[in-house]
């Protein structure tokens, strides 16, 4: 991946994120109506979760300058996207989670494993990555 399509994927990352946030602060129960779930009952959460979603978006375009050096911001939002779905499959396991919930990981989450794995492969052979 060349750092022209590295900067790329960053800043659609960055806008998907940005409008989902957005999204989710400014109509906080349509993504429930479109699933046909329960709103949460205390929607300031899921607004909460909106807005640091939102937040990692504006970490995402600033990341795109220099996605090698600017690496940490690409593992945070990696590791944040391989914990979600843990947390998603943890929760419906034990029953407190809606398998329709599944849908949010699909764009939120999986289809950035692979793009966000390249980059950080691609700063750990060009010897950005650190881990002491």
């Amino acid at each position: 991946m060349s750092r022209q399509q590295m900067s790329i994927v960053l800043k659609v990352a960055a806008i998907y994120n940005l409008l989902w946030g957005a999204w989710v602060v400014l109509f906080p129960n349509h993504f429930f109506e479109l699933v046909g779930m329960e709103p949460p009952l205390h929607t300031m959460i899921w607004q909460g979760m909106g807005m640091v979603i939102g937040v990692y978006g504006l970490g995402y375009w600033w990341a795109a300058q220099d996605p090698l050096v600017h690496w940490p911001i690409v593992m945070v939002g990696f590791l944040g996207k391989l914990f979600g779905p843990i947390g998603f499959f943890f929760n419906y396991a034990q029953g407190n989670v809606s398998f329709d919930f599944f849908y949010t990981l699909l764009t939120n989450d999986v289809l950035w494993w692979i793009p966000f794995f390249l980059i950080l492969r691609k700063a750990y052979r060009a010897g950005k990555i650190k881990w002491v």
